[in-house]
């Protein structure tokens, strides 16, 4: 009651469906261009003379640095305007965006990555938190579901586009693209976007920073390079990262106001929602960059054919997730979660499966009955979790699971190339037949098999605590 109190008294303020727009596009747009050049790194490979481990990190390093930047944003927010937040953020885009478009080499373009990841980190929380001011309670499921369907899409639909345009364009032309609808987006924020958080002037953590960019830095770099590195090298810098973010929590816990209120794990079906959201996000990205290696350097597809090999997925994840969100809003999630779940495993273990004679059709059906599984746990899930929290501590769960699904990303780009390059190098090395085709492909496919199946585990796992979080939910709902 007091938190539909609270929004009958602050909605006439806003106007809601103009906030949203701006912030959606917005945040659309960036996330977008999270996994744009996904489809040309076999070009970006040949042309920059780069590895896949190294072409990944134009994609790792961007998400990586968004997810260092999500927890900071919620000091942010409480220190200046959400106008001022949203164009600060979307000009740091556009000038990421131009520097890319005149880049000609691996390290130039990096740059200009990371430059646009600075404003992308700023987004996703402003919008996160802007969905819960300006939406009533019983509405949130749907809301919840627009932006986790925005986060879902705007990844997944990169590769799709970019495969389109690099039929007829060099791969500067995907930055081009997305210049003018910047512009859209900074002339539509000017213009509509309204202040919806309280401006309380905290102070930030400078340490809390360096040891979250150390520790999360240090575990993705591992993880990333263990397949071109020595195992003493790769682990050295996993002990320094975990060892930073042991520091980083112990802080949080001694901080009067933390930079990420990690108290709120205190909450069972918080914590156990947020573990099962980096559990589906870490393949649910991944799968964007592993499948047009596969398709493009397995089946040798062009980069056209790999993008529509990928849309119709990508269109039954966009349809199904606010529709799922309308569903939660009547039933709930102790049935929805488990059951995406559970499909999400079943369908990503039989992609593992596939092999050099298995048709494109069957993959790509494959893939949309996974995106039906993740579109049936992943907004189901987020609502569940942050519904848990009391009102004052929303803000600092929005920030912990927009920074989890971020690392989540990194992490599992990183986790799932490495392995598929490690499975693929070690073939050809035991089989001592680099440059014949037919092993390329044989060892690509290898690569691609073990990956998918460490996935279809680790998505299992998350069946199994959905079981658990479904019935905690029930459980408090039944003490209710």
């Amino acid at each position: 009651m007091e938190a539909k109190k609270i929004y009958t008294e602050k909605r006439p303020k806003y106007n809601a469906k103009a906030i949203m727009f701006v912030l959606l596009l917005g945040s659309f747009i960036a996330l977008f261009n999270e996994t744009i050049l996904n489809v040309a790194f076999p070009k970006l490979m040949v042309e920059m003379h780069i590895t896949a481990t190294t072409a990944q990190w134009l994609t790792t390093g961007y998400v990586l640095v968004v997810g260092i930047l999500v927890p900071v944003t919620a000091f942010l927010i409480h220190t200046f305007t959400t106008k001022q937040l949203f164009l600060s953020a979307m000009v740091l885009f556009l000038i990421g965006t131009l520097c890319a478009v005149f880049s000609s080499t691996f390290t130039a373009l990096l740059i200009s990555r990371i430059i646009q990841a600075l404003g992308t980190g700023m987004l996703i929380p402003i919008m996160m938190n802007s969905a819960l001011v300006v939406t009533p309670p019983e509405k949130r499921g749907s809301i919840m579901g627009l932006c986790v369907c925005i986060i879902t899409l705007g990844p997944a639909l990169g590769p799709a586009v970019s495969g389109l345009l690099l039929q007829h364009f060099s791969w500067h032309s995907l930055f081009v693209l997305l210049i003018p609808i910047l512009l859209i987006c900074i002339i539509g924020g000017y213009f509509y976007l309204e202040n919806i958080s309280v401006i309380t002037k905290p102070k930030i953590d400078y340490l809390s920073i360096l040891l979250s960019t150390i520790g999360f830095a240090g575990i993705i770099y591992s993880v990333s390079s263990a397949g071109n590195s020595s195992l003493l090298s790769t682990a050295v810098v996993f002990v320094i990262g975990f060892i930073a973010l042991i520091f980083f929590c112990k802080r949080q816990l001694s901080l009067k106001q933390p930079i990420l209120e990690i108290r709120s794990f205190r909450h069972p079906i918080f914590a156990i929602g947020v573990l099962l959201i980096i559990l589906m996000q870490m393949f649910n990205f991944s799968i964007n960059v592993i499948l047009p290696l596969l398709l493009q350097n397995g089946l040798k597809t062009s980069s056209f054919t790999s993008a529509m090999a990928i849309l119709p997925p990508i269109l039954v994840g966009c349809v199904l997730t606010p529709f799922v969100g309308k569903i939660y809003d009547k039933i709930g999630g102790s049935i929805l979660i488990p059951l995406g779940f559970l499909v999400a495993c079943i369908f990503t273990f039989m992609l593992s499966r596939i092999s050099p004679s298995t048709p494109i059709r069957t993959i790509t059906l494959i893939y949309c009955a996974i995106m039906v599984g993740t579109s049936m746990s992943m907004s189901t899930t987020q609502t569940t979790s942050l519904s848990e929290l009391s009102g004052k501590n929303q803000a600092d769960g929005v920030a912990i699971v927009n920074t989890g699904m971020q690392i989540a990303g990194a992490l599992g780009s990183a986790l799932f190339v490495g392995v598929m390059t490690a499975y693929q190098n070690i073939y050809l090395k035991n089989m001592n037949s680099g440059a014949d085709p037919s092993s390329q492909v044989k060892a690509i496919y290898i690569g691609f098999s073990r990956s998918v199946t460490v996935a279809a585990v680790l998505i299992g796992i998350g069946f199994i605590l959905s079981l658990i979080l479904s019935k905690k939910s029930r459980t408090k709902d039944s003490v209710k």
